[in-house]
């Protein structure tokens, strides 16, 4: 009884889920979420799949099972990356982005197109930041989201990842 316990239980906690990206037949981006591990949702305030236009602010919606630490990121459709928010304590339970305390905006942008934003989450303060520089595809995007988890157990960490369309 005890293996079939701690089976169960390892099985559980090395179900750290993942983001798929595809492209359907129309030749947008349709990401399909997976059930996660930490993180509960992660959405632009309009809702996934959204049309902003270019100019237009937008929060994003992020919500985790426990405390931790947070870091977004945007991949434009050009293809080049920026960091949103960098290593934020948030509670578990939901959070807006930007945080009123930030004193920023996330105003949209040209280029016009899909805009993937990623949430980075751990449960312990991360040693390191980020740094994103010049332009990905999708293999370098999720190759440096993979380095700079690498550190961390997979069941402190989790990765979850939302779009919308500027216009």
């Amino acid at each position: 009884m005890r293996t079939f316990l701690l089976l169960g239980t390892l099985a559980l906690g090395l179900s750290a889920c993942t983001v798929t990206v595809r492209p359907n037949a129309s030749a947008n981006v349709q990401i399909q979420p997976q059930r996660s591990n930490l993180i509960t949702g992660l959405r632009p305030d309009r809702g996934e799949g959204s049309t902003y236009a270019v100019g237009e602010a937008v929060r994003f919606q992020f919500s985790a099972r426990v405390p931790g630490y947070v870091t977004l990121i945007a991949l434009q459709s050009n293809g080049y990356a920026s960091v949103l928010a960098q290593n934020v304590y948030v509670n578990a339970g939901t959070t807006f982005f930007p945080r009123p305390e930030d004193g920023v905006m996330y105003n949209l942008a040209e280029p016009r197109g899909i805009q993937r934003v990623r949430a980075i989450f751990t449960r312990v303060r991360p040693t390191t930041n980020i740094v994103l520089s010049g332009t990905y595809d999708g293999n370098r995007w999720n190759s440096t989201t993979t380095a700079y988890l690498t550190p961390y157990a997979v069941g402190d960490r989790d990765v979850q990842e939302t779009f919308l369309y500027i216009r």
